[in-house]
């Protein structure tokens, strides 16, 4: 990466709306100039009415992204040739160009699977899985889980009909999805691994994404959001002596494979991993 921008140097773009709290443009621009490669990482606060343009746009321009809440469905719409990753879940979060064609990845998948393997120490293999949330980032965790052969997975999510049709995209998956709208409607016994996989957590006056009744019902927390010191779900978690961790792992794993698609070279991982930890420091 040059000291100054050039007109060669490729813009890669985060597309998102809110996008202020991301730490993406800090390890991604740091594993680019460790790379050097001749690229900037900057991020774009924009509606879902304007991802289609700008992301095709910033594509064939030669660049390419990430795309992040809540827009992620809306880019899986928006690619010529979605990888199987996108065409399962429904959702994109990386776009980039060969040619005139414009190509979208859900990096989430890998990202997830990484996470959840170094929480577990393994395979989500048989796991009882609790999740919450029905996004895309939920998609890519229930991918994840599918790859991973996890035996049960109930969603928890306010409004049933997303949960259901979440499920229903995963029907042949090894698992059975069940759904549950509120804590009192899940199933009695307890769960290897709870996700949390909506936004609550992000700001410090959020409420949890499970309730402390259900902390001894847990044998391990991942939350995608993350946090300086963790969020509070995960502090809660640890204090009670329950494996946990937030999503800087998945960060980290997610943005080293969109690297990868950007550039066609290994992702720079330890000073990735170096720059997402300050980053998280000074939050």
């Amino acid at each position: 990466m040059t000291d100054l921008p050039t007109s060669a140097t490729r813009l890669i773009a985060l597309l998102g709306n809110p996008v202020a709290h991301s730490i993406s443009p800090i390890f991604q621009n740091a594993a680019f100039r460790h790379a050097g490669v001749d690229g900037v990482y900057l991020a774009l606060r924009c509606e879902g009415a304007a991802v289609p343009g700008l992301l095709r746009g910033i594509a064939l321009a030669g660049g390419g992204g990430n795309v992040t809440v809540p827009h992620k469905e809306v880019a899986a719409q928006a690619v010529d040739e979605p990888t199987e990753a996108v065409r399962r879940t429904g959702a994109c979060n990386t776009f980039w160009s060969e040619g005139d064609r414009i190509r979208g990845d859900n990096t989430d998948v890998v990202g997830s699977a990484r996470a959840i393997e170094a929480l577990l120490g393994g395979s989500a293999a048989g796991a009882r899985v609790l999740l919450v949330g029905s996004g895309g980032a939920a998609r890519a965790a229930l991918a994840a889980l599918a790859d991973g052969g996890a035996g049960e997975v109930v969603l928890l999510n306010r409004t049933r009909g997303r949960a259901e049709a979440l499920a229903a995209l995963f029907h042949d998956a090894p698992f059975r999805a069940r759904v549950a709208e509120r804590e009192e409607e899940l199933p009695d016994g307890s769960f290897d691994l709870a996700i949390n996989t909506t936004p609550l957590g992000l700001h410090a006056r959020d409420s949890l994404p499970l309730s402390d009744r259900l902390i001894d019902r847990l044998r391990a927390g991942f939350d995608m959001v993350y946090r300086n010191g963790g969020t509070e779900w995960v502090r809660r978690l640890q204090a009670a002596g329950i494996p946990a961790a937030d999503g800087r792992e998945m960060l980290l794993w997610q943005g080293a494979a969109a690297f990868e698609r950007w550039w066609r070279i290994p992702a720079p991982l330890e000073v990735m991993r170096a720059a997402i930890e300050a980053a998280t420091r000074a939050l």
